[in-house]
């Protein structure tokens, strides 16, 4: 299978992200797509250049990071699925709004002319807050598919939400099948 693997900029997720983007190139054919965020973003959890490097190595591909390289994901019918995972809130509000104002996003519009899975791994920590309506509305609409997801620390975030990485084959490989891994949401 030909699978997209989009990464935006939850980088304290990356350390989970990377272990599951192996496991997915081990079985398919991988693309790495990183938002503008990602690709340009040094943070406390790695240098911008480093996690393009790690990504490139796993995929053996070139990052695509700009709209135009994107764009042909759909016309050309170049993906089976594309995960995103991260997908922040930021994220989720334009796939929500259908807004296509950047690499993942337009990639994720592109790809799902289609008809075919996009698969989301939520991290993000307004989840149960101002995001928490973009992830409904994502649920309940056609193609899209996601990696179970709970609270990730309770108490100390109590609106943050985030993907169960190891759980993302899992549920890609249901998304390839047309169901919803399940449970969708973790205790």
């Amino acid at each position: 299978m030909n699978i997209g693997f989009a990464l935006c900029g939850s980088f304290c997720t990356y350390s989970q992200v990377f272990p599951a983007m192996e496991i997915v190139a081990s079985v398919n054919t991988v693309t790495p797509i990183f938002s503008q965020t990602s690709y340009a973003t040094d943070s406390r959890f790695g240098t911008a250049a480093e996690h393009i490097r790690r990504a490139e190595e796993i995929c053996g591909h070139k990052v695509l990071h700009t709209v135009a390289e994107v764009e042909p994901i759909g016309p050309k019918k170049l993906l089976d699925a594309l995960v995103i995972a991260p997908c922040t809130g930021n994220t989720l509000a334009k796939l929500a709004h259908s807004i296509a104002d950047g690499p993942v996003t337009m990639a994720a519009k592109s790809h799902l002319r289609n008809g075919r899975p996009v698969v989301i791994a939520v991290s993000t920590n307004d989840a149960l807050a101002g995001a928490a309506e973009n992830i409904g509305k994502l649920l309940g609409r056609k193609h899209f598919y996601f990696v179970p997801f709970g609270q990730d620390d309770p108490k100390n975030k109590p609106t943050s939400m985030v993907a169960d990485f190891e759980k993302l084959p899992q549920a890609l490989e249901a998304a390839l099948e047309g169901r919803q891994l399940q449970p969708v949401l973790l205790r």
